[in-house]
């Protein structure tokens, strides 16, 4: 399985926008993106720092549903 890329938090708030999320507020140094479905809403906070921890940004792949090729080198 390929690693995950180094990314900021405004690069990952890119590819979850790309992908139907919308940015909905920021508190402190998080930026909170949202994506509605039919039934449901997900919510994903991601800190807004220059480089994410590998397991921050794996949290954030899981939490959002979208698939980690995204995210892959």
């Amino acid at each position: 399985m390929p690693k995950v890329r180094v990314l900021s938090g405004r690069e990952a708030c890119k590819i979850l926008a790309q992908h139907g999320f919308s940015e909905v507020r920021r508190k402190g140094s998080h930026i909170i993106m949202q994506k509605i479905l039919e039934d449901t809403t997900v919510t994903v906070p991601i800190p807004d720092h220059a480089e994410l921890k590998k397991g921050t940004l794996v949290g954030i792949i899981r939490q959002s549903g979208l698939p980690r090729s995204l995210f892959e080198r």
